[in-house]
């Protein structure tokens, strides 16, 4: 058991760290290229805060735990909005004055409820995951077309700017990139290793794994990136980090179970896991809006997003103890009729 939760430990220490290197080294090929630094800010640097997910989503496919992947996608979404945002305005209340942010939101809402369509017949099959991957392109283009749109007028212009990692030879940008993708691609192994290996020794579904250990370890690239941005008075971007990895998790991280290992899947997951990300969304879409003016989460709205978050883990701790309970009361009786 040490062994496993040392194998958990390390395996989300050098997620965060190989996902650092992976978004250094892929920015910097990108920028020697010439590509454009918005798009840069805006695809790849969004990109990479979801690669831990991504590949541990595979990892887990790969083994036949689809249900730690589909967990670690919607709970990384529940984890986004409801810890990182909510801790992020507890610290620092957050103004939201982009203009690009406010057309992402729609779009994160319609991924939402796509998602929600696709999945309704209880399964995640190949041709969900293809139209997820369809989905994420339509996204990335419209992302592109919506900042390149506001490049001189929008404020998250210049913070996507101050965000982009130092200028670097394409010598060094590749030995980032490179260092980081292996770093990713062990961690991700080393991490969904630990984690079943725990859930079989307590009797925890690989779902309720994926939402919770999984989730929260995963997350931690976007709760450090925003944070980070708000105390710079960065306040656009520590949404929109949360807004660009939410609509990466559903459309590129949830895609990698379908393609990989399609079937049913637990039906909690539409009526406990989907509702509360949605729920979530909708909040998130409400107090950061700003209709008619600036939008901003003030620490009161943190608070309960913290609140709801904690909510939820707490609804997955009790429903863990009821079907260990359930297990072993039929285990009991089991024992009882053979003793007759």
């Amino acid at each position: 058991m040490l062994l496993d939760i040392a194998a958990i430990i390390a395996g989300i220490t050098l997620l965060v760290w190989g996902a650092d290197r992976f978004v250094i080294g892929a920015s910097g090929i990108a920028s020697n290229l010439g590509l454009p630094p918005m798009i840069i800010g805006l695809t790849i640097v969004g990109f990479g805060t979801s690669a831990p997910e991504i590949l541990v989503s595979g990892m887990a496919a790969v083994q036949g735990n689809t249900g730690l992947a589909i967990g670690n996608s919607l709970g990384s979404n529940i984890a986004n909005i409801g810890l990182i945002l909510g801790v992020t305005a507890l610290i620092a209340p957050l103004n939201v004055q982009s203009d690009t942010l406010r057309r992402e939101y729609p779009i994160l809402l319609a991924v939402c409820l796509g998602t929600l369509l696709l999945m309704l017949d209880g399964t995640l099959g190949r041709i969900d995951g293809m139209v997820l991957l369809v989905g994420l392109v339509a996204m990335l283009f419209a992302m592109v077309r919506i900042g390149m749109r506001s490049l001189s007028s929008d404020p998250i212009t210049a913070e996507i700017l101050d965000e982009l990692p130092e200028a670097m030879t394409t010598a060094r940008a590749v030995v980032n990139f490179s260092l980081g993708l292996a770093l990713l691609l062990f961690s991700s192994r080393i991490l969904v290793w630990g984690a079943v290996n725990i859930a079989t020794a307590y009797g925890v579904s690989d779902l309720i794994i994926g939402l919770t250990i999984v989730a929260l370890g995963t997350s931690l690239p976007e709760l450090a990136a925003s944070i980070a941005s708000a105390l710079k008075n960065e306040h656009d971007i520590a949404i929109g980090n949360v807004i660009g990895s939410n609509m990466y998790n559903l459309l590129a991280v949830l895609a990698v179970p379908g393609l990989i290992a399609p079937g049913p899947f637990d039906p909690l997951v539409l009526t406990r896991d989907m509702p509360m990300m949605i729920g979530l969304t909708l909040a998130l879409f409400i107090i950061s809006y700003g209709f008619g003016g600036t939008g901003r989460i003030n620490r009161i709205e943190g608070f309960l997003l913290v609140l709801a978050f904690l909510a939820y883990q707490g609804v997955l701790f009790m429903h863990t103890g009821s079907v260990k309970a359930a297990e072993s009361a039929a285990y009991q009786q089991t024992v009882e009729q053979q003793a007759t």
